[in-house]
């Protein structure tokens, strides 16, 4: 697949073009998000993970142990969205759920063996993903940047 080239800058649309598709930021970075987290179904399939709880993992193997509301601020969910899906990863033994001995208000998440041994299996998704996505290491860096401002700006 041959790479996208890059578009070029243009004038800023004038005001009856504004509501049309191609001029807008939202319609790309949906369709982009969408297709990204259809491309990580397979790699995530073979480890019966679904993307959120592959996000939730890769919190805690580099952290070890989160509470709660950190994984909701990292990952920029509720504790609605989160309690059903860390319910699901403790049920395959893959962390444990437990009340902060110093905050009974708090929970923490904590990794268990076998969530732990997920890891190795998951290592090779990254370097399968910036294959699918025909992108240099370099890009791929360079649209984390962006989209990591983008994320600042709105959150």
């Amino acid at each position: 697949m041959a790479p996208i080239p890059m578009p070029t800058i243009s004038p800023p649309p004038s005001p009856e073009s504004l509501l049309k598709l191609e001029n807008q930021l939202c319609f790309p970075l949906y369709a982009v998000s969408r297709l990204v987290t259809k491309a990580y179904q397979p790699l995530l399939q073979a480890l019966d993970l679904t993307y959120p709880q592959y996000l939730v993992l890769l919190l805690l193997w580099e952290h070890g142990q989160l509470t709660v509301k950190e994984l909701g601020e990292k990952l920029l969910l509720d504790s609605g969205t989160l309690t059903p899906l860390l319910k699901r990863l403790e049920q395959r033994q893959w962390l444990s759920r437990r009340r902060a001995p110093h905050d009974e208000r708090s929970v923490v998440i904590a990794l268990l063996p076998a969530g732990r041994a997920l890891e190795a299996q998951a290592r090779a998704i990254p370097e399968a993903m910036l294959a699918k996505l025909h992108m240099s290491p370099a890009e791929v860096a360079a649209l984390r940047i962006h989209l990591t401002h983008m994320l600042t700006q709105l959150a």
